[in-house]
């Protein structure tokens, strides 16, 4: 019998078993989608028994940050699957993979090649580290606005005016599954003696079929770090992370991995990337052709529904759908799902919504969201005063805003303006000021403007549309945009 806490609150076990008991239709992270592989394959009592298996380093059970026995052997196993010289179990997410990776490449002062569209875990390394970032800017589908990545000669441009770099990072895939040539980065970074890191935090899968775009590692990366839980069916916050090649000081890695990652490492967290990599490497590849067949079916099926677009991208499991044609935003398609449908997205944006696809969907779930957009189709009256949401003709304006895709000047790093002083002024008049705070417009998620960097009255018109227009704007403490801190100098 199941017990839940005996709370007139909402706390956090009873919310989580009414998710269980609802059967709700995952098309978002993690991989495992509710451990409903775990059963399909066998694994249920495994997993069934990991709470008691939970443990800490005693006799015979090793210890992941000096490992001898049965974790050296699991790493290895990891390693021989996906094809590394060295793979290392993360427990505190791919965060400490990418703070680890950056902080025993680069040395205090120096500099770092990195896409702008980099995660919040990078920059919290270049401000542990006082590494000074050189970004190279990324694109966007001027469709969506959701985020494509570099391009390759921007990168390459990048190293040719940067003869001072020895670290290049960049993201690949990016969250909505756009890649790029890889491979012709990493050979033109390792001719000039730049290591590559790269964040494949949505790209564990990708080894699984030639469908799919090739991995960093195939394509010649020297560190790459893998959210084994995003797109693989491990326990949330477990990740691991690859090493290859001669430029990577591998002592120096593990160093940092120790300072960054737990003293008290959790077992099941690790139990949970054995499984993994177990199904990635007994069942992997059918289970892909499976599902690459099913995405195919549906995105035939969604394609022949007035109104409902798709967008494509170079990673098939990560499909896009968008309703916008038909006036309906992705912030309502995303609650029209959840709570009418019991279907829950990834995430929304204005233009539509994110759907992550991985080897525990099966055919049932893309079948009930075909039937739950036919029917939000269906149902969406327009009455004789056109009484329609007025979504679509917001996204029409927004489509014609120039997006400021210029990096502003950077005046400090962003360690200095971390600890720097700030104050509070009108986000209106902090024109020409150095900003204390992030501010990023939610699609696409890529930093406008960053601590250290001059805000532009172009940045400042750009957000207070997307205010006016319901849009996300995130990194300013002042939610209502009114108010934005910059660094006294």
């Amino acid at each position: 019998m199941t017990k839940e806490i005996k709370c007139d609150k909402n706390y956090i076990n009873n919310k989580l078993q009414s998710i269980v008991n609802d059967d709700l239709i995952s098309f978002h992270m993690p991989g495992h989608k509710k451990g409903r592989l775990y059963d399909k394959l066998g694994y249920e009592n495994l997993v069934k028994n990991l709470y008691k298996m939970d443990t800490t380093e005693i006799i015979e059970t090793d210890n992941l940050h000096a490992p001898e026995g049965i974790i050296k052997d699991s790493q290895e196993r990891a390693s021989k699957v996906f094809k590394s010289e060295k793979s290392y179990y993360l427990v505190n997410g791919s965060t400490c993979g990418i703070q680890a990776a950056i902080l025993s490449t680069c040395a205090p002062g120096e500099k770092i090649l990195v896409n702008r569209d980099c995660h919040q875990s990078a920059i919290n390394a270049f401000i542990l580290g006082d590494i000074n970032p050189v970004y190279i800017k990324g694109s966007i589908c001027e469709d969506t606005y959701t985020i494509k990545g570099v391009n390759e000669q921007d990168v390459i441009d990048a190293i040719d005016n940067n003869s001072d770099i020895k670290v290049l990072m960049l993201t690949y895939p990016s969250y909505y599954g756009m890649t790029f040539d890889l491979e012709k980065i990493c050979t033109y970074a390792h001719e000039k003696g730049i290591v590559v890191i790269v964040d494949e935090a949505h790209g564990a899968h990708l080894g699984l079929s030639d469908k799919l775009p090739k991995s960093a590692l195939e394509q010649g990366a020297d560190i790459v770090i893998q959210s084994v839980h995003k797109t693989l069916p491990s326990f949330t916050q477990s990740s691991i992370i690859h090493v290859q090649g001669e430029l990577v000081d591998k002592k120096n890695l593990e160093r940092f991995l120790k300072i960054v990652q737990s003293s008290s490492p959790s077992y099941v967290m690790m139990s949970s990337l054995e499984i993994a990599i177990d199904i990635y490497d007994r069942y992997g590849k059918e289970l892909m052709q499976e599902l690459l067949s099913n995405i195919d079916d549906f995105e035939k099926d969604l394609s022949k529904i007035d109104g409902v677009r798709i967008l494509k991208g170079h990673d098939a499991t990560k499909v896009f759908v968008s309703l916008k044609d038909i006036g309906i935003n992705g912030y309502d398609l995303e609650e029209i799902l959840r709570y009418k449908h019991n279907i829950q997205v990834e995430l929304s944006n204005y233009y539509g919504v994110l759907l992550i696809c991985t080897i525990g969907n099966e055919k049932s779930d893309f079948d009930k969201f075909l039937c739950a957009i036919k029917s939000i189709v269906e149902d969406l009256n327009i009455d004789e005063n056109n009484n329609l949401d007025k979504s679509e003709d917001n996204v029409k304006k927004l489509m014609k805003l120039n997006y400021p895709d210029l990096i502003p000047q950077k005046i400090i790093s962003p360690r200095e303006a971390f600890y720097g002083n700030k104050r509070s002024v009108a986000l209106k008049e902090s024109v020409g000021k150095i900003s204390g705070e992030y501010i990023i417009p939610y699609p696409p998620g890529i930093s406008l403007t960053s601590p250290g960097e001059v805000i532009t009255q172009e940045v400042i018109d750009y957000i207070l549309t997307c205010k006016e227009y319901g849009m996300n704007v995130s990194g300013l403490k002042d939610s209502s945009l009114e108010i934005i801190e910059i660094i006294e100098k």
